[in-house]
């Protein structure tokens, strides 16, 4: 494949989108837009990009493919720019927005014109951000979620997914709709009730001072998507409110009844609460990436004494096996002495337990 490839937004995502991109298809020319300069510039220097543009209309007028990796909002401000560029005839448009019907709403001023738009979420991420975090395998075994419109030519969609080759993701076509309904269900409902949890445990701290230090185990584990960013999580909260509201309604709903059956200290009816939950929970794959991106956590079982962490880091880096995080779990429950080791990828997670088997006698689990 050759052709110009326009990337809007050079964070994460779109770094890694264009890395994928370079990797299997060589031949295309890369250019790269974001409105900050000093981000723009480093995803040249690490050569993402092959040419920075000097604004959207110079590296939309001139593209085969244009891809918007900017947030829900800024993505529709975009769509509405690009309607009244002089773009190419064939030029195909996508994104990668967590939130899609509105989007697509917003790209019907393209269709109307005749312009090609096919919305897209690679359901991948990382725990750091910008495009010095960009790696071509950021999407390997990610599902990457298509939703084109029923209308749309099948051989525009191969040619996208042609482009996205490189990511070794698993492409899902589904509706806007659908779309928005799963990812509310998986990610954006779920990211609500942690930051509430979070946000309660903050409000009884000036009652209980100590409660910050037992958060540490447990509770810091569960609400760890509360730490993602505020500000994107706003804009999807808005994107999708309809299902939001849907979803909370239900919750709020299935919570009342859980209420009143402790109260009334209905055994039973709690016992079968806690089954179904643990029987559905344990039926999830573990290996494989979904809606929310995985953390890639290993826990070692280790004994009390001084150097210990930088024993089992020795083993590690002596082959060669990255970590993105370390740290000891202070406070949990039937747990004494756990190390939580964090890596980027399950390739490298695996390595790493192959590795301390060998060379230790700890105890290592998963969660």
């Amino acid at each position: 494949m050759q052709g110009n490839i326009f990337i809007i937004g050079l964070g994460l995502i779109g770094g890694s989108v264009a890395l994928a991109i370079k990797k299997e298809h060589p031949n295309v020319t890369i250019f790269g837009y974001d409105t900050n300069q000093r981000e723009m510039y480093r995803a040249k220097i690490l050569k993402v990009i092959d040419f920075e543009a000097e604004s959207i209309r110079n590296g939309a007028e001139k593209a085969d493919v244009i891809i918007l990796s900017v947030p829900i909002i800024e993505t529709e401000k975009i769509i509405e720019e690009l309607s009244k560029l002089n773009l190419k005839q064939n030029v195909i448009i996508t994104d990668t927005g967590s939130t899609k019907k509105t989007i697509l709403n917003k790209a019907s001023i393209l269709s109307n014109k005749g312009i090609c738009f096919i919305g897209g979420h690679p359901m991948a991420g990382s725990h750091k951000s910008g495009v010095v975090a960009a790696k071509d395998t950021l999407f390997e075994n990610a599902f990457y979620i298509l939703t084109p419109t029923p209308d749309l030519p099948r051989e525009k969609i191969n040619l996208l997914k042609d482009l996205l080759a490189g990511t070794n993701a698993k492409f899902l076509e589904i509706s806007a709709e659908e779309h928005d309904e799963m990812t509310g269900i998986l990610s954006h409902f779920p990211h609500i009730i942690a930051a509430s949890l979070v946000g309660q445990a903050h409000s009884y701290e000036e009652k209980y001072p100590l409660l910050k230090r037992l958060a540490a185990g447990g509770f810091r584990d569960i609400t760890r998507i509360a730490s993602s960013n505020p500000s994107m999580w706003a804009d999807i909260s808005l994107r999708n409110k309809g299902v939001i509201i849907n979803l909370l309604n239900d919750w709020i709903h299935d919570m009342r009844d859980i209420k009143n059956i402790i109260e009334k200290e209905e055994y039973d009816r709690i016992y079968q609460f806690f089954a179904e939950a643990k029987s559905y929970r344990d039926q999830l794959p573990i290996h494989s990436t979904g809606a929310i991106h995985s953390f890639y956590d290993l826990y070692v079982d280790v004994p009390d004494y001084p150097g210990i962490i930088s024993e089992i880091t020795g083993y590690l880096a002596e082959e060669r096996i990255s970590i993105t995080n370390i740290r000891i779990l202070e406070t949990r429950e039937d747990i004494y002495g756990v190390l939580r080791i964090s890596f980027q990828n399950i390739k490298d997670r695996e390595k790493a337990m192959d590795c301390l088997k060998r060379r230790t006698n700890y105890e290592l689990f998963l969660q």
